[in-house]
């Protein structure tokens, strides 16, 4: 069965809080690394839900979703074109 990643991408968004939550995003190998507006928004529950997630945290002012690799390239595709935040890097991020 193919993945829905734009409804994964979806489902994080909601869970984080929604896109005015999200400061600004990029990802690395196996993370989707976000800079959020305030952290205590964030639906732990839901997110540990999504098949796509293989767990949290944040660390220096950013909070990581763990996703894999191979996947979260194409999850952030979609988070990015729903934030309207266009491609950053993990330095814009920092």
């Amino acid at each position: 069965m193919k993945k829905d990643y734009k409804k994964e991408a979806a489902s994080i968004l909601e869970a984080i809080g929604g896109k005015e939550n999200v400061a600004a995003a990029a990802h690395c190998a196996t993370r989707l690394r976000l800079v959020l507006s305030d952290e205590s928004k964030v639906d732990e529950k839901a997110l540990e839900q999504l098949d796509v997630v293989k767990g949290t945290f944040s660390t220096g002012g950013q909070y990581q979703i763990i996703i894999g690799q191979g996947t979260v390239n194409k999850v952030y595709a979609e988070f990015s074109q729903l934030t309207g935040l266009g491609d950053m890097s993990t330095t814009d991020v920092k």
